[in-house]
């Protein structure tokens, strides 16, 4: 008796890869309003020829889902967003003007109490290391932070570290839209 699994199983080190490398080929054709990443799909639509950009996006959409059904690719409905203005994707949402910080992550960090140890300091900075690209001159700022994790540096929590600390939080205070 032979067995042929129907789904990849779980554990598979190349699964990902495999995977990924899969949906990319799948949707080859559609590169023009579908982008993918890993298990997500990305579906993007303007108004052109004539159509509303709603209109449109109901065409690529049923294009995109044909192709799954065709695949047997299966969506799981909960984790779909349909008809969004913009999406959350790694910590930020995209959008048709532009990439912004997630408000939840700024949020988290400006609540953050003034670290009191360097493990403190590291939760902290690996949060804010994060959304690095939305502050201008980050590494600068975070100098005298970073300089407290050094191996053999003692902790003692100065002015100028304090001063890093609140210019970090006040550049992601105000975190500009990326352009995509």
């Amino acid at each position: 008796m032979l067995w042929e699994w129907l789904v990849m199983p779980q554990g598979l080190s190349n699964a990902p890869a495999t995977f990924d490398r899969l949906v990319t080929q799948l949707f080859r054709l559609m590169r023009q309003f579908v982008q993918t990443y890993f298990d997500d799909i990305f579906v993007h639509s303007r108004a052109s020829e004539g159509k509303t950009a709603v209109e449109a996006h109901l065409g690529h959409l049923r294009e995109v889902l044909l192709c799954m059904r065709e695949n047997r690719l299966y969506a799981n409905i909960n984790k779909c967003i349909f008809g969004a203005e913009d999406i959350p994707f790694l910590g930020c949402f995209l959008g048709k003007d532009g990439v912004r910080v997630d408000p939840e992550k700024v949020c988290a960090i400006a609540q953050w109490p003034v670290p009191v140890s360097q493990k403190d300091l590291r939760k902290w900075l690996g949060l804010a290391n994060y959304l690095h690209k939305y502050s201008a001159n980050y590494a600068e700022m975070a100098r005298p932070l970073t300089n407290l994790l050094k191996k053999d540096a003692v902790w003692s929590w100065t002015s100028e570290a304090q001063q890093a600390f609140e210019a970090i939080n006040s550049s992601l205070q105000s975190a500009p839209l990326l352009a995509l």
